[in-house]
């Protein structure tokens, strides 16, 4: 091999290099995608109506270097971001916690999919003293108002009007007139009170007497409140009588109370709230002593701690997680 034939292969082999380091060096720069864990909590039990949401759980990862942590909310779910980023397939160490329940520990692959986490309640041997000395909750029961409207019937309207004839003369292109425009027309107007705070319900305007075959009524006119309607016929003929017939009625706004019972499991109660609820309360016997907690905005309860979940049609999903030492009748934990 010559000596310019080395060169040329030492300058291939220098390009070569400096394109497999251009490479490497391109695929450090890209941008690394985020990976994204999200999930439930939820309580480890076989039974599917148990499995309740765990909220305020405390979710920790770790793969490497890289970390991310957060809090399960009222539903149980939780999403969690690595800092630094790490890629897709590499092992993840999760670790769930939370007072009154075992810790949850899994390592496994960083994957596309739903990571669901049953956590275990903490044994009732290990609380059983607790339990015998736990204030005992029972006949629980929500209470809330909500307002609505009443309508009661005032009674019967009734009222004739007259509407003077014309006596077949002729029209000559000064209104009112027939509708055929060939006769002159006769027009009254009446307007109709019902009163204060009363309104018109079912107003008929009918033809009894004269030649009512020429003879209309007008479209009724109603004010906003319903309380004034304006009523109006005309006639082409000779006189005729109409009646104005309605119900008036009088509508009153009202509070309803309202009574539901939570679904209690374990240590555990939900209920839900309509949107239009107000002064939602818990009455409860503590001890077999009927007690009323007020919720407040703040859903707050001496003996329980609750979180809320607004639906989109702004109803309230509330749960209620006990306190230690109390539990609910007929529960050992």
């Amino acid at each position: 091999m010559t000596r310019g034939h080395r060169v040329d292969i030492t300058a291939a082999a220098i390009v070569i290099l400096g394109v497999v380091a251009a490479g490497v060096a391109a695929i450090r720069l890209r941008p690394v995608p985020e990976v994204t864990i999200a999930g439930a909590v939820l309580v480890n039990n076989k039974d599917p109506r148990k499995q309740v949401p765990i909220p305020d759980a405390e979710i920790t990862a770790r793969s490497g270097p890289a970390t991310g942590e957060c809090k399960s909310d009222s539903t149980g779910f939780f999403q969690l971001t690595f800092k630094p980023s790490i890629r897709l397939g590499q092992f993840v160490t999760l670790r769930a916690e939370r007072a009154g329940y075992e810790p949850f520990e899994i390592t496994k692959p960083a994957r596309d999919g739903i990571w669901v986490i049953g956590m275990t309640p903490v044994p009732t041997t290990a609380r059983s003293d607790a339990a015998t000395q736990a204030i005992v909750i029972s006949d629980v029961r929500l209470r809330y108002s909500v307002k609505t409207t009443t309508t009661m019937n005032v009674g019967p309207f009734g009222k004739m009007f007259e509407v003077p004839g014309t006596n077949g003369v002729p029209c000559g292109e000064r209104p009112p007139c027939s509708p055929d425009g060939k006769w002159k027309a006769n027009v009254v107007s009446l307007s109709l009170d019902a009163g204060e705070g009363n309104a018109f319900s079912d107003l008929r305007v009918s033809c009894i007497a004269g030649p009512c075959s020429f003879a209309e009524r007008e479209p009724t006119q109603w004010a906003k409140s319903g309380r004034v309607a304006k009523v109006a016929a005309f006639g082409w003929a000779s006189t005729t009588t109409f009646l104005v017939e309605a119900q008036v009625v009088r509508t009153n706004p009202t509070v309803l109370l309202r009574q539901s019972y939570p679904i209690v499991f374990g240590q555990t109660m939900n209920f839900t709230l309509p949107a239009g609820a107000e002064g939602p309360s818990i009455e409860a016997s503590l001890n077999k002593t009927d007690i009323v907690f007020p919720l407040g905005p703040d859903l707050r309860l001496s003996w329980a701690d609750c979180t809320v979940k607004v639906d989109a049609d702004q109803s309230k999903l509330i749960r209620c997680e006990l306190k230690p030492g109390y539990r609910f009748q007929g529960s050992g934990s």
